[in-house]
C-alpha cells in the first residue's frame, strides 16, 4: 500500500479510522464470525460489535459486504 493509499484509508469523510478499526475491518474481509474476531483480538464480542459499528459509520456503509468491498477498494485486507 502506498503512502497515498494509506492516508486515504486513514481519513474517511473527515474522520480517521483508528489502528484497531483498520484491524477489525481487515478481519471482516475474512470468512469469520464476530466471536472469532473477538477471540483473535483478545476482546469481547461486544467490543468488536462496537468497533464494527464505528467503522461502518465512518466509511458510510451499513452491511458487512459493503464494508468488505470498501476495504478491498482501499487496499485494506
Amino acid at each position: 500500500m502506498s503512502m497515498v493509499d494509506f492516508h486515504q484509508s486513514m481519513d474517511v469523510m473527515g474522520q480517521a479510522l483508528t489502528r484497531r478499526e483498520r484491524v477489525v475491518l481487515s478481519e471482516l474481509t475474512e470468512d469469520v464470525t464476530l466471536e472469532e474476531i473477538a477471540t483473535r483480538l483478545f476482546v469481547t464480542r461486544n467490543t468488536v460489535k462496537s468497533q464494527v459499528r464505528s467503522v461502518y459509520r465512518k466509511i458510510g456503509v451499513s452491511t458487512r459486504a459493503e464494508a468488505v468491498a470498501w476495504a478491498q477498494a482501499h487496499g485494506i485486507q
